[in-house]
């Protein structure tokens, strides 16, 4: 697994692209480890990360790694508070502080059964592009890409993957319908692991769809963070049979069978 310094770096944007309601920032990072799908970094703005004079600086926000090329990172973004906001507004050339990559990957279906089953919401599809680039690899690869969105601005994140099945809550871009409906129909056509990332009710409704049919699913959480790496336990969860496990550390990805329900993390926007 690749593994961050434990200290924050000083980083530069390298280019941001609009994609509908979303950003891709693309930052490069000549010395960092290359990351692994599923893991993140903690991300803040070098200048103006903050409320106002005399005001508290916001906290680092934590960003799912949506693609490593040529040792740059890409990351999704979606503009839904004042810290998102302030990293959407970064431009070629700009620095930013980051840490990373951290957390737990996405684990590589079995050797006898190949076919991955990728299932993202939103901008949740972002881990889910690297996980492609990296399933792909594989001589026996077997993909299927599932994604669905609110509506046709947010659908422009499908363009992060490759031979995407898509479908919108408004019904403007492909078929009206919740992206689960059309995991259930491939699950019945053929099995596979399922790799999940989104919004909490939708990973809800993967997890409990995938353990009625004794289906492996890997789970990409989103909460929010503090720290990143354990310390403060901000965005820890509650573990079948007792017990708690830290997003950060622990996940972000963890095997569905280890969670009793997916449950909205409280917090503020980011």
């Amino acid at each position: 697994m690749s593994s961050a310094p434990f200290a924050r770096r000083r980083l530069q944007v390298a280019g941001v692209e609009e994609l509908g309601a979303y950003v891709v920032l693309r930052v490069l990072d000549p010395d960092g480890p290359p990351p692994r799908a599923g893991q993140f970094a903690m991300l803040a703005a070098a200048e103006d990360w903050g409320g106002g004079e005399d005001e508290r600086p916001y906290l680092p926000r934590a960003f799912s790694i949506a693609r490593w090329r040529e040792h740059e990172a890409h990351f999704l973004l979606e503009d839904v508070g004042p810290g998102s906001r302030r990293l959407c507004a970064l431009r070629a050339g700009d620095a930013l502080w980051t840490l990373g990559p951290l957390g737990t990957p996405f684990a590589p279906p079995a050797a006898d059964s190949p076919r991955a089953l990728l299932v993202g919401g939103g901008v949740g599809v972002a881990p889910l592009a690297i996980l492609q680039d990296e399933l792909e690899q594989r001589a026996d690869a077997e993909v299927s890409v599932l994604l669905g969105f609110r509506d046709r601005e947010r659908a422009h994140g499908a363009s992060l993957l490759r031979a995407a099945r898509v479908v919108t809550d408004d019904g403007s871009v492909g078929e009206r319908r919740l992206v689960t409906e059309l995991l259930g129909e491939e699950l019945e056509r053929a099995p596979g692991t399922v790799y999940a990332c989104g919004p909490a009710p939708m990973l809800e409704a993967v997890r409990a769809l995938c353990a009625e049919r004794a289906v492996a699913a890997q789970l990409a959480l989103e909460a929010p963070m503090a720290c990143g790496f354990g310390a403060c336990y901000g965005c820890a969860v509650a573990r079948r049979g007792g017990g708690y496990l830290r997003v950060c550390l622990d996940g972000p990805v963890l095997d569905a069978s280890l969670l009793e329900r997916v449950e909205a993390h409280a917090g503020a926007p980011v």
